[in-house]
């Protein structure tokens, strides 16, 4: 179900003890008291830990790239023996921080549990208070490994590749100053298919639809599905509207005349700056970004708390609350 090398196998408690890594960004606040409960709590459960506590800026140093036409890694020595000995990597902090590891673990994804030391957390989906109750249900068997899609973003430039990077949210096309509308040309699979005219474009996968894409107009994809979701930003053509494609397509972005500041960006990050011509080429990728989930914790449920999917009850209990106070 997974790409990763992990033990971990749902429904079945494992006989021997797992290796959990423990990562988190130490400007985190809390975050390396959390680490050493953690590590407590897998050594009384007999399972060994060890722990990769970094700046945000060192963690992006420690991104792990492909050479594509080697099929070798450029740089991975510390991030290969840290994570070919861990069966899960437990995340302190928010979805920045799991997406940060995604992007560190690169082409060798291990299954991740996240636990959520920052505010909304779609990704990092346990509290603290919850973390003991999630390391008992992995060790029982009663979990899930969901598998997300990644993708890899390739920047051509006169015919040679300048960027490729492997993302898990969503790729983006910014106008950038001097913030004139732009034309974005999209091709799928070699055939045109239309040309967007606004403040740019957001190509997200099913995980990233809550992110950037939501926030655009764009649809919530259930985030174990294999497709793509086009949502343009301040279309200049009303009927513009963000349409879903597989996965399994071949997808470029032409910019003809881009601004000064437009650029490319993968999960938050500029990748580059655009030039007139540039191709901004879009596929799945071979790794598969995997969470861990339990029976307390599904799809939905995440859904209905973090959106506050509550219905008419949240505002009969305001009501109630307001009522009582006067």
């Amino acid at each position: 179900m997974t790409s990763s090398r992990s033990r971990l196998r749902p429904q079945q408690p494992s006989p021997e003890s797992l290796h959990a890594l423990i990562v988190g960004s130490t400007e985190l606040a809390g975050v390396e008291a959390e680490a050493k409960r953690i590590h407590s709590l897998l050594e009384r459960r007999g399972h060994t830990a060890s722990s990769l506590l970094a700046s945000r800026s060192e963690w992006e140093q420690g991104v792990f790239r492909l050479n594509r036409q080697e099929g070798s890694s450029v740089a991975k020595s510390e991030r290969s023996q840290r994570t070919s000995a861990a069966d899960l990597v437990i995340v302190l902090g928010g979805d920045g921080s799991i997406l940060r590891t995604a992007r560190w673990m690169g082409y060798e994804q291990v299954p991740v549990l996240g636990v959520n030391l920052g505010t909304l957390g779609f990704l990092a989906d346990f509290s603290p208070a919850e973390a003991s109750d999630a390391l008992d249900e992995i060790a029982a068997g009663r979990f899930r490994l969901v598998d997300h899609l990644m993708f890899e973003c390739e920047v051509v430039r006169n015919g040679i590749a300048i960027h490729c990077e492997l993302g898990l949210n969503e790729t983006s096309i910014q106008a950038g100053p001097p913030f004139s509308m732009i034309e974005i040309c999209l091709h799928v699979d070699g055939e045109r298919a239309t040309t967007y005219r606004g403040d740019g474009l957001i190509v997200s996968t099913p995980v990233g639809s809550t992110a950037y894409n939501l926030s655009a107009g764009g649809p919530i994809v259930r985030k174990d599905l294999d497709a793509f979701i086009f949502t343009p930003l301040n279309p200049h053509t009303l009927t513009n509207r963000t349409v879903v494609d597989s996965a399994a397509r071949q997808f470029e972005l032409v910019v003809p005349s881009p601004n000064a500041g437009s650029a490319c960006v993968v999960d938050g990050r500029v990748i580059t700056g655009l030039l007139p011509g540039d191709r901004v080429r879009l596929r799945r990728a071979d790794p598969r970004f995997t969470l861990i989930e339990t029976h307390q914790h599904g799809y939905y449920r995440t859904l209905r708390e973090k959106l506050e999917w509550s219905g008419g009850l949240r505002v009969t209990k305001l009501r109630a609350a307001s009522e009582s106070e006067t």
